[in-house]
Formats: C-alpha cells, structure tokens, sequence
C-alpha cells in the first residue's frame, strides 16, 4: 500500500474531516503513541524477557528444581510444560497446599521481575509519567496471572512508584480485536453497525467482527466482539502465502455472516501485528516470529495483500490499517483511561509487549 493511502480522507468535496491514521501512526484519534515495542537490553539480554510467560515458568522450574534434590517437589515427573494455566489455578485453589504454596512462590519471584522491569521503564521518557498500567496477554487471562499483577502493583507501591496495575478489563484475545476500533476516526465508523478486525501472533491468528455500539457510547466503551475465529497455524506451519490466503478466506467468511446477520460492516480493517509497523504497512523488525517467515521483507505488505484480497466491504474501497499488537490492544482500555493523561500498557506472552500513551484534548 502507498504511503499517500495510508492518509485517506472522506470522499468529502470539503475535505476537513480528521484523516485515517496511517499505519503504526503516533497520532491517533484519542491517544498520541509516546512509545511501543522498547527494547531495553542489560547484559543478560531483553529485560522484558525476564517477565514472559516464559519467565514465569523457569520461576516454577527453579522451585521445582530445588526441592527435587531433597525429593520433594510436589508435581513429581510431570514437566512444567505440561502444567496448563488452568491446572496451575485450580492447584492454587486445592487440597495440596504445599503445590500451591510452590505455585505462590513462582508468581512472588515474577512479580519482583515484573516489579523491576516496569521500575526500569519508567527510567525512560515515554514511561516517566505514566499512571496507570493496563497488563493483557495470554498469562493475565488466569488466576495466577491475576494474582502477579496484584503482587506487582503492591511492590511498586510499597517501593514508592507512583503508578498502578490493572488486569486488561477484556479478555486479551477480545481486547487485540476491540482496539482496532480505536486506530479509526469516528467518521469512518459513523453510520455503520461493526469492523473487521485481526489480532496476528506467532501461534495464532484471531480474526472477528467487532460490534460498536456507537448509539450506546461513542467513546466505544461499548464494543464487544460479536464473531471471531481463532487458526492456530503453529500446527499447520503455513508458507507466508498460504497464511495471507487464509486469513483473506476467514475475513470473507466473517463479511459473509455479518451481512446475513443485517450487520452493517464500516469498510476497513484494523490489524494488530507484532514488531514495529512502518508508515506503508511493512514491518520493519520484530516479525521473526510469524507463520512462513520473512515478513520484514521490502517485498512483503500485508495490508496491501488484504486490501487486493477483499478490494470492497460492502460496496465501498476497503481500507487497511496495521499497528503493533500490543498498541492496539492497550487501545481497548482508552475508554477507562480519560481520568489520567498519561498510560501504558504490558502485555505478558512469548515476550513482553509494551506501549505508552497521551491522552489527546477532547475537540
């Protein structure tokens, strides 16, 4: 997709309409981007590595590891691996209080990880002022996750960091979706019911309509995922290509039900990607991790392929626009976030997302 397309207006004669942002934009309508994506290293590598969902399971491997040489590692042979975020709940909430107590220790070790790293955010620029935190992710959607937010909020209060932590309000998958709506002027949704809306990771790819609910909140606090459907292409292990063609055959599905369901779909397509998105859609690093490979390549545009797939949603110019995943869904929370100007957003999976935003004046 051109540069010059990433800046479309209305097809208005007087042409004062607030423009689509482009991809990966600062200035959105709501919030302006301050940061996204910080890559803070030390010499042990991404500090943000040290608070994944990765990291929480070598806490609990630690654990396990240290009473396994006196024989007494309450889950026996079964690998932490194999350990689902369910079970971990449901063993923290059970008979055996000496796996729970194990599980408790795993989450104090990676909240004072998470602690530190947020401590280390907030050293920088982007991060200085921010006042509240909204964390999302696969690990928030669990008791265990849950209970490490809490924990980290209280050791960043009791050390003194005026900030504070909340669990996305959202379940995450629906939170990646619902802020797509947020990437789109209230002109381009006005008048139409729902949006398209992608949510790409490095497992799965979540696509879906989300309902608007403009006439109940224009802020878009009312937004809810009506449709979505979930690929996990990990186990499929497409070519860059097939998973373009797939991703196009899932959102013409979703264009399909919507129209028999009278919903009346605005003509774009808001995607949440991770890596850091270029003004014309490419993704200049951070990519390494999707289906086919190569997606950071000169050659490659996915809102480009998108828009050349599904050309027309319902009878007008489709409309593309791509921001990185973890931006996009901290925008879920934009609604909640007008009583503090300044606010961020972590997101705990494979790594950890991140992002920072300011609230923009009211017009």
């Amino acid at each position: 997709m051109a540069k010059a397309a990433a800046t479309k207006q209305s097809g208005k004669a007087n042409g004062n309409r607030e423009q689509i942002a482009g991809h990966g934009a600062e200035q959105l309508p709501s919030v302006t981007i301050s940061s996204y994506n910080l890559e803070l290293r030390d010499k042990e590598g991404f500090i943000g590595d040290r608070a994944s969902k990765r990291a929480f399971s070598a806490k609990l491997d630690e654990w396990r590891d240290k009473l396994g040489k006196l024989d007494a590692d309450p889950f026996g042979d079964v690998e932490t691996a194999e350990l689902s975020k369910k079970q971990l709940d449901k063993i923290m909430q059970g008979e055996d209080k000496e796996a729970a107590a194990v599980v408790h220790g795993a989450i104090e070790d990676f909240a004072q990880e998470l602690a530190g790293v947020i401590r280390r955010f907030r050293r920088t620029k982007a991060w200085a002022n921010v006042a509240r935190i909204a964390v999302g992710g696969g690990f928030r959607n669990s008791r265990i996750g849950e209970f490490a937010i809490a924990r980290t909020d209280i050791l960043l209060k009791a050390d003194g960091v005026d900030v504070a932590l909340k669990p996305i309000r959202h379940h995450p998958d629906e939170a990646g979706l619902i802020g797509a709506a947020h990437l789109m002027p209230a002109w381009t949704l006005s008048g139409h019911d729902a949006i398209l809306a992608v949510d790409i990771g490095g497992t799965n790819i979540r696509a879906g309509v989300v309902a608007l609910h403009m006439k109940k909140a224009k802020d878009l606090s009312k937004a809810e995922v009506w449709k979505s459907d979930l690929w996990r292409h990990a186990d499929d292990e497409p070519s860059r290509t097939a998973t373009v063609d797939k991703l196009a055959a899932m959102l013409e599905d979703l264009v399909g039900r919507a129209g028999k369901e009278g919903l009346k779909l605005a003509p774009v397509i808001g995607i949440g990607c991770p890596g850091i998105i270029d003004q014309d859609g490419s993704i200049d690093r951070g990519g390494q991790n999707l289906p086919g490979g190569n997606w950071e390549s000169e050659h490659f545009n996915l809102p480009a392929a998108l828009a050349k797939a599904i050309p027309e949603i319902g009878g007008h110019e489709t409309f593309v626009v791509m921001h990185n995943d973890a931006v996009v869904q901290g925008l879920s929370e934009a609604p909640d976030m007008q009583d503090v100007a300044e606010w961020g957003v972590v997101t705990i999976g494979t790594g950890l997302g991140n992002a920072t935003y300011v609230n923009r004046g009211k017009d």
